[in-house]
Protein backbone atom coordinates (compact mmCIF):
# COMPACT_ATOMS: atom_id res chain seq x y z
CA UNK A 1 0.00 0.00 0.00
CA UNK A 2 1.47 3.43 -1.39
CA UNK A 3 1.78 6.05 1.72
CA UNK A 4 -0.42 9.01 0.66
CA UNK A 5 1.64 11.38 1.76
CA UNK A 6 4.98 10.42 0.35
CA UNK A 7 3.99 7.86 -1.95
CA UNK A 8 6.36 5.55 -0.38
CA UNK A 9 5.36 1.69 -0.70
CA UNK A 10 6.93 0.65 2.80
CA UNK A 11 3.47 0.96 5.04
CA UNK A 12 2.80 -1.63 8.27
CA UNK A 13 -0.80 -2.30 9.30
CA UNK A 14 -0.76 -1.14 13.09
CA UNK A 15 -4.78 -2.47 13.80
CA UNK A 16 -7.47 -4.08 11.74
CA UNK A 17 -10.89 -4.24 12.53
CA UNK A 18 -14.21 -5.52 11.37
CA UNK A 19 -16.62 -2.58 10.13
CA UNK A 20 -19.82 -2.34 8.45
CA UNK A 21 -21.25 -5.79 10.31
CA UNK A 22 -17.93 -7.46 9.06
CA UNK A 23 -18.62 -7.03 5.33
CA UNK A 24 -15.18 -4.76 5.88
CA UNK A 25 -12.39 -4.37 7.05
CA UNK A 26 -10.21 -1.07 8.63
CA UNK A 27 -6.63 -0.99 8.82
CA UNK A 28 -5.15 1.57 10.45
CA UNK A 29 -1.60 2.07 9.15
CA UNK A 30 1.68 3.93 9.48
CA UNK A 31 3.96 4.81 6.81
CA UNK A 32 8.16 3.59 7.36
CA UNK A 33 9.16 6.37 5.77
CA UNK A 34 7.05 9.63 6.98
CA UNK A 35 5.63 8.02 9.83
CA UNK A 36 2.15 9.97 8.66
CA UNK A 37 -0.59 7.68 9.94
CA UNK A 38 -3.89 6.55 7.51
CA UNK A 39 -6.96 4.41 7.03
CA UNK A 40 -7.26 2.47 4.45
CA UNK A 41 -11.10 0.09 4.38
CA UNK A 42 -10.96 -3.39 2.20
CA UNK A 43 -14.04 -5.33 0.67
CA UNK A 44 -14.14 -8.12 -1.56
CA UNK A 45 -14.49 -7.89 -4.81
CA UNK A 46 -17.74 -9.35 -5.93
CA UNK A 47 -18.96 -8.78 -9.29
CA UNK A 48 -22.73 -8.51 -10.48
CA UNK A 49 -23.92 -9.75 -13.02
CA UNK A 50 -24.17 -7.87 -16.65
CA UNK A 51 -27.69 -7.47 -17.87
CA UNK A 52 -29.94 -8.66 -20.85
CA UNK A 53 -32.11 -5.63 -21.63
CA UNK A 54 -35.60 -6.16 -23.34
CA UNK A 55 -33.99 -5.59 -27.10
CA UNK A 56 -31.05 -7.95 -26.89
CA UNK A 57 -28.35 -5.47 -26.04
CA UNK A 58 -25.84 -5.55 -23.05
CA UNK A 59 -24.90 -3.05 -20.30
CA UNK A 60 -23.20 -3.25 -16.32
CA UNK A 61 -25.50 -3.32 -13.23
CA UNK A 62 -26.17 -0.24 -12.25
CA UNK A 63 -26.56 -0.21 -8.80
CA UNK A 64 -27.72 3.92 -8.88
CA UNK A 65 -30.71 2.91 -11.30
CA UNK A 66 -31.58 0.14 -8.70
CA UNK A 67 -31.81 3.01 -6.11
CA UNK A 68 -33.66 5.32 -8.00
CA UNK A 69 -36.35 2.70 -9.40
CA UNK A 70 -36.93 1.88 -6.02
CA UNK A 71 -36.46 5.44 -4.51
CA UNK A 72 -39.35 6.65 -7.10
CA UNK A 73 -41.78 3.70 -6.08
CA UNK A 74 -41.48 4.29 -2.76
CA UNK A 75 -41.81 8.27 -2.89
CA UNK A 76 -44.32 10.01 -0.67
CA UNK A 77 -44.79 6.51 1.50
CA UNK A 78 -43.63 5.22 5.19
CA UNK A 79 -40.95 3.55 3.83
CA UNK A 80 -37.58 3.86 5.85
CA UNK A 81 -34.15 5.05 3.72
CA UNK A 82 -32.61 1.95 5.78
CA UNK A 83 -35.50 -0.58 4.72
CA UNK A 84 -34.52 0.62 0.81
CA UNK A 85 -31.17 0.05 1.44
CA UNK A 86 -31.78 -3.48 2.71
CA UNK A 87 -33.87 -4.34 -0.18
CA UNK A 88 -30.98 -3.40 -2.09
CA UNK A 89 -28.94 -5.07 -0.43
CA UNK A 90 -31.13 -8.37 -0.50
CA UNK A 91 -31.43 -8.09 -4.47
CA UNK A 92 -27.80 -7.77 -4.70
CA UNK A 93 -26.77 -10.55 -2.93
CA UNK A 94 -29.33 -12.83 -4.73
CA UNK A 95 -28.33 -11.39 -8.04
CA UNK A 96 -24.58 -12.38 -7.62
CA UNK A 97 -25.64 -15.72 -5.55
CA UNK A 98 -26.89 -17.14 -9.23
CA UNK A 99 -23.32 -17.36 -10.26
CA UNK A 100 -24.25 -16.26 -13.80
CA UNK A 101 -21.71 -13.73 -15.38
CA UNK A 102 -24.97 -12.41 -17.57
CA UNK A 103 -28.87 -12.33 -16.08
CA UNK A 104 -31.74 -10.78 -18.25
CA UNK A 105 -32.81 -7.66 -16.60
CA UNK A 106 -36.82 -9.35 -15.77
CA UNK A 107 -34.76 -11.22 -13.17
CA UNK A 108 -34.10 -7.70 -11.50
CA UNK A 109 -37.66 -6.26 -12.07
CA UNK A 110 -39.41 -9.89 -10.44
CA UNK A 111 -36.42 -8.87 -7.91
CA UNK A 112 -37.71 -5.34 -6.91
CA UNK A 113 -41.39 -6.34 -6.86
CA UNK A 114 -40.33 -9.31 -4.90
CA UNK A 115 -38.78 -6.47 -2.01
CA UNK A 116 -41.23 -4.26 -2.97
CA UNK A 117 -44.34 -6.09 -1.90
CA UNK A 118 -42.66 -6.72 1.34
CA UNK A 119 -42.22 -2.64 2.02
CA UNK A 120 -44.94 -1.03 0.56
CA UNK A 121 -47.76 -2.27 -1.45
CA UNK A 122 -48.82 0.87 -2.97
CA UNK A 123 -45.17 1.31 -3.96
CA UNK A 124 -45.44 -2.20 -5.42
CA UNK A 125 -48.46 -0.84 -7.81
CA UNK A 126 -46.82 1.98 -9.05
CA UNK A 127 -43.36 0.01 -9.61
CA UNK A 128 -45.24 -2.57 -11.29
CA UNK A 129 -47.38 -0.66 -13.30
CA UNK A 130 -45.01 0.79 -14.86
CA UNK A 131 -42.35 -2.31 -15.47
CA UNK A 132 -45.60 -4.05 -16.70
CA UNK A 133 -46.50 -0.89 -18.83
CA UNK A 134 -50.45 -1.26 -17.38
CA UNK A 135 -52.29 -0.64 -19.93
CA UNK A 136 -55.68 0.43 -18.45
CA UNK A 137 -57.35 0.30 -15.19
CA UNK A 138 -58.13 -3.15 -15.50
CA UNK A 139 -54.77 -4.29 -15.00
CA UNK A 140 -54.52 -2.43 -12.27
CA UNK A 141 -57.86 -3.76 -10.59
CA UNK A 142 -55.95 -7.07 -11.65
CA UNK A 143 -52.89 -7.04 -9.56
CA UNK A 144 -54.72 -4.89 -6.79
CA UNK A 145 -57.09 -8.15 -6.27
CA UNK A 146 -54.08 -10.41 -6.56
CA UNK A 147 -52.62 -8.82 -4.02
CA UNK A 148 -55.81 -8.66 -1.81
CA UNK A 149 -56.22 -12.73 -2.40
CA UNK A 150 -52.31 -13.10 -1.45
CA UNK A 151 -52.86 -11.05 1.82
CA UNK A 152 -56.06 -13.11 3.29
CA UNK A 153 -53.94 -16.72 2.52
Amino acid sequence: MHCPFCNTQDTKVIDSRLVADGIQVRRRRECQQCSERFTTYETAELLMPRLIKRDGTREPFDEMKLRAGITRAVEKRPVSMEAIEEAISRIMHRLRATGEREIISRVVGEEVMTELKQLDEVAYIRFASVYRQFKDLNEFREEIEKLETEHHQ
